[in-house]
């Protein structure tokens, strides 16, 4: 994990993609794909004004906004690594694109949010329990739905593939911090987790979430449903201002390590062992990034 010095270095973050890796820097992001031929395609963009405005700087707030980002930009470059790595020449962009990330939201916030309080409030009127022990349940509803997802696509073979890069995207990130040289064989010796990972994030969503819903107190069902999406800003606002708490604390502190555990093993059910040439493609993501931001290494 990376040590003191490391925490006075830029902080990038990543994103697996369909056979390729996406790094995120201040300015700019970029992606490196393993297309069909055995070549690694590289792309770059700058990112809007929006990204360096001082709302995300704002404790709270940010941690909104970079939920947005991640489902945003990460579902635009995951699209375009899938239209590389299968090698077709249809693209799925403009209203098509921001009709499937609408739709993941969709998704997700069912999944995740109004499933499990659906679930606990018919628990709660069925048993007469305390809102305590309703939004308890209700959470680890929400824990067993995120674990079982997660151990259940990871079984698809190319899903686990992406898993793959992913551990590839966190032992790059790794090395880098830890001011490793950036080869592939350097970067396989790092770890496979990172305490920034969006995994971690979504865990300590669930665990802040069991705590403010239980200090809205007892709801009618309609009202507990639609009382977890509106709460859902908040909710991933202070997850987000854990996390970077945690990550900025983690080397310093042996209670922070301690709290920090299960984030970091829940990682391992979204990373796997990447090869050599995984690892040369999220390389090469991370120095396309580092030169369209001008900063060197």
């Amino acid at each position: 994990m990376p040590g003191d010095n490391a925490l006075k270095l830029p902080s990038y973050g990543g994103q697996a993609l369909m056979e390729g890796v996406m790094m995120r820097g201040k300015n700019h992001a970029a992606m490196a794909v393993r297309a069909p031929n055995g070549e690694i395609v590289t792309y770059q963009e700058a990112l809007p004004d929006l990204y360096r405005s001082k709302w995300t700087t704002i404790p709270f707030v940010r941690g909104i906004f970079n939920l947005w980002d991640a489902m945003g930009l990460g579902m635009r470059f995951l699209t375009r690594s899938a239209n590389i790595a299968s090698g077709e020449d249809q693209k799925i962009e403009g209203k098509e694109l921001t009709f499937a990330v609408l739709v993941s939201i969709l998704i997700a916030v069912a999944l995740f949010f109004l499933l499990p309080a659906f679930l606990a409030g018919l628990i709660e009127k069925h048993f007469s329990l305390s809102a305590w022990w309703s939004n308890l349940i209700e959470g680890g509803f929400r824990l067993l739905i995120l674990i079982g997802y997660m151990a259940y696509i990871g079984r698809i073979p190319e899903i686990g593939r992406v898993f793959a890069y992913h551990g590839a995207e966190h032992k790059t990130i790794n090395a880098f911090e830890a001011g490793v040289e950036l080869t592939p064989e350097e970067v396989s010796k790092q770890s496979l987790v990172h305490p920034r990972c969006g995994t971690s994030f979504m865990l300590t969503l669930v665990l802040i979430s069991v705590i403010i819903f239980t200090l809205v107190g007892p709801l009618p069902l309609h009202w507990r449903l639609i009382s977890r999406v509106l709460m859902i800003p908040i909710v991933s606002g202070i997850a987000y201002e854990y996390i970077r708490f945690a990550a900025n604390m983690m080397d310093k502190s042996a209670l922070v390590r301690f709290l920090i555990r299960p984030n970091l093993w829940l990682q391992k059910l979204t990373t796997r062992e990447p090869d050599l040439t995984m690892l040369e493609v999220s390389i090469e993501a991370f120095n396309t990034m580092i030169e369209a931001e001008g900063t060197g290494i």
